[in-house]
């Protein structure tokens, strides 16, 4: 009985696929990619229809109900756009002819799909104003994602990139943003919890550059945080958040660097080797096996 489930359960961790898995995971894929994707950009521009009172487009959420974790709509748009642009290279991957890209992007397909439709799940509440639903689908997503993470920390690198560490990096910012709206935080009390909470990004962010040396968490966690920080800029110009988000920002970026560089360069830069941290970069780093 505990075989059969093993086999049954889509996201058990496996070194190969069958052919009909394959088929499976490239239409459920395509499928739920392309919902999501058309699903964002429909109510980037439009408000829904159904429940017109309460509902705005996506940046008109963001504009109606000012929090101090509002986020900045053109940067956050690239982000989404090289998100999005970036998962076709996974769809690829399930249809390519080297078997360990294909394998290895089987071995994430679960999850991934699981992701997309709690992202669409999440699109459709948020811009309904449902924002508690909303919230509760973003902590789900979240536990996905950083199952997804765990599990799977060595993969090609643009598979890494566009279905593990930049939708959890997106995730774990959607947490605060949506969260905030949903406790109708701009009250001064709120703001001060803010300037404490928003250092939680800065803690994150470095635990996965120092324990996995990924730098691609490191910058896609600043690139939101600078997101962050410009919108908070331009709503409150005598205001802490927007400091500490620039702050944030500028250090994780710098470690990102010090971290990106010398693996460039083929040099490995030691932060300390702590307890829980492996003494074999090839089973930790996630951006080491591109093979």
């Amino acid at each position: 009985m505990a075989g059969f489930f093993e086999y049954a359960n889509p996201f058990v961790k496996r070194e190969s696929h069958s052919p009909r898995a394959f088929w499976a995971y490239r239409v459920l894929t395509f499928i739920t990619w392309l919902l999501l994707v058309t699903t964002t950009f429909y109510y980037v521009c439009n408000v829904p229809t159904d429940d017109s009172l309460a509902g705005h487009t996506i940046f008109g959420q963001n504009r109606a109900h000012p929090t101090p974790f509002t986020l900045n709509k053109i940067i956050l748009s690239i982000y989404w756009d090289f998100l999005f642009l970036s998962q076709i290279g996974y769809v690829w991957a399930l249809f390519s002819s080297n078997e360990t890209y294909r394998n290895a992007a089987a071995g994430v397909g679960s999850h991934f799909i699981l992701n997309n439709l709690m992202q669409f799940g999440f699109v459709m509440l948020f811009v309904r104003s449902h924002f508690w639903w909303a919230e509760l689908v973003i902590v789900l997503n979240f536990w996905n994602l950083s199952a997804l993470y765990f599990r799977h920390p060595v993969t090609p690198r643009f598979i890494h990139i566009s279905v593990v560490s930049g939708p959890l990096a997106w995730n774990f910012v959607a947490l605060y943003w949506n969260g905030a709206i949903a406790f109708h935080s701009d009250t001064l009390v709120a703001r001060i919890l803010a300037n404490v909470a928003i250092w939680s990004i800065l803690v994150y962010g470095l635990f996965f550059l120092v324990v996995y040396k990924d730098y691609t968490m490191g910058f896609e966690l600043s690139v939101l945080t600078a997101a962050l920080g410009v919108s908070q800029f331009l709503d409150k110009i005598i205001a802490f958040q927007w400091i500490f988000a620039f702050v944030i920002m500028a250090v994780l970026f710098l470690a990102t660097l010090s971290i990106a560089i010398p693996g460039i360069f083929g040099k490995e830069l030691i932060f300390g080797r702590g307890a829980g941290v492996a003494d074999s970069d090839q089973e930790r780093a996630p951006l080491l096996n591109d093979s």
